[in-house]
């Protein structure tokens, strides 16, 4: 089980070392500087405050290390504040009020923890701030001793969330950010590979198609139906993180979320597809309006993948393209031709089995379509706000003409060679 925790994510070893190391660095601390002494059993929080900031990425001990020291000042003043107010009414109006205070703040802040956009950046911080009010509003200690008390324990935990940070940045960093880029772009790619084989597994394109024994690829797309509460999590803890590579500030993190819901939506698309179609090993579409818009279907499905892949090169390597307009713009003149088939009325003598299941995946792959320009639309626009850098190759430029009319589609590709090239022969 060891092994197999450390071959699925290496890093893991590396961060549990840093959470050692820091450990260390302040038990180090403890014992070299003098003034630590003065700090008495208070050092014990920031023992405390490592082992609980410290996360697995730089965002997420960011987020923790700030929540939890602005979180301990706002309480530890409040409450000293509370507790002299409570002290002017005697010792029976100090109870009573002490009391109110209490209920009256601890109710307030946690019912703030019930907005989802509060509690998904500040609850850690919320939490410390009830359990930190609470301790100092109902200490027993004289307002002097109380006074020194928080202030020992503020800085003890300063030291331990800036011990926190410092080795979670400076040792093989985690940045969650490039992990939510990296996830984005890796869906994409599933989403590619299954339109890629879809035609072959499931159209029957040739009877000499190679058989291929490793079919994972059509099933990796399931991953991504699971992954929305993965990406909220790693965009609310990116959004802590400072600039870093390509990443910079105020980096359009909601735009990831938005690409991430509308490839589930394609990956939900395709279950509904293949529920569609007839259960077994291969499908092929034998009858004889399914033979007529077999090719259109073909093109669609090798247009979708091709359409994903330049998407998802786009995102993994932070450059802006245009070619993807190419690919969806044949795969809707592929639309239009099934359509145009099916305005000849060629039902006459069908059976209706066919009648359903060839309306049924002409209507799911229009929908199919639809879905994926929607996600290189949402990939242009993080793109433009995320300031890709304009792709420095061009290996190839097309030229779509639209249709002439409802039947007859025109599609003009003009190959040129890659600009290395041209100057290596100039």
């Amino acid at each position: 089980m060891v092994i197999k925790l450390e071959q699925d994510d290496p890093r893991r070893v590396i961060h549990s070392f840093k959470v050692g190391l820091a450990l260390v660095l302040i038990s180090i601390l403890q014992h070299i500087r003098p003034t630590f002494y003065a700090f008495g059993d208070n050092i014990l929080w920031a023992v405390l405050t490592v082992a609980l900031v410290l996360e697995f990425s730089v965002g997420a001990t960011l987020g923790k290390g700030l929540n939890r020291i602005l979180a301990t000042w706002l309480a530890g003043a409040l409450g000293v504040g509370t507790r002299s107010i409570a002290n002017l009414c005697g010792q029976k109006g100090e109870a009573v009020l002490t009391t109110i205070f209490v209920f009256v703040i601890a109710g307030s802040v946690t019912f703030m923890r019930f907005s989802p956009r509060l509690k998904a950046r500040y609850d850690y911080g919320f939490i410390i701030f009830i359990l930190t009010f609470c301790m100092v509003s109902l200490s027993d200690d004289k307002e002097r001793a109380m006074l020194k008390l928080a202030q020992e324990r503020l800085l003890t935990i300063i030291i331990g969330s800036f011990v926190a940070v410092i080795v979670c940045i400076c040792i093989c960093p985690v940045w969650i950010g490039q992990d939510l880029h990296n996830q984005i772009a890796a869906n994409m790619e599933k989403i590619a590979h299954f339109f890629e084989g879809f035609s072959d597994e499931y159209l029957k394109k040739s009877e000499n198609t190679e058989v291929v024994h490793d079919r994972s690829f059509l099933h990796r797309y399931k991953s991504v139906l699971s992954s929305k509460s993965s990406e909220e999590t790693m965009a609310v803890l990116a959004r802590w993180e400072p600039r870093h590579g390509g990443f910079r500030f105020r980096h359009p993190w909601k735009q990831y979320l938005k690409i991430g819901n509308l490839i589930r939506l394609c990956a939900y698309n395709i279950e509904v597809l293949i529920a569609c179609l007839p259960h077994s090993d291969q499908v092929s579409l034998n009858y004889e309006v399914g033979n007529k818009i077999k090719e259109s279907c073909t093109i669609i499905s090798s247009e979708c993948g091709k359409t994903l892949k330049e998407a998802s090169l786009m995102v993994k390597h932070m450059t802006m393209s245009s070619m993807h307009n190419s690919h969806v713009a044949n795969a809707k003149n592929a639309i239009q031709t099934i359509k145009s088939i099916l305005r000849t009325n060629p039902w006459e003598g069908v059976d209706y089995d066919e009648i359903i299941q060839v309306s049924t995946l002409a209507s799911l792959l229009i929908d199919v379509v639809n879905c994926i320009q929607n996600i290189c639309e949402a990939v242009d626009e993080l793109a433009s706000l995320a300031k890709f850098q304009p792709s420095q190759l061009l290996h190839h430029r097309g030229t779509v003409v639209q249709p002439v009319d409802d039947s007859v589609h025109v599609i003009a590709i003009i190959e040129t060679p890659p600009i290395l090239e041209l100057r290596n022969e100039n």
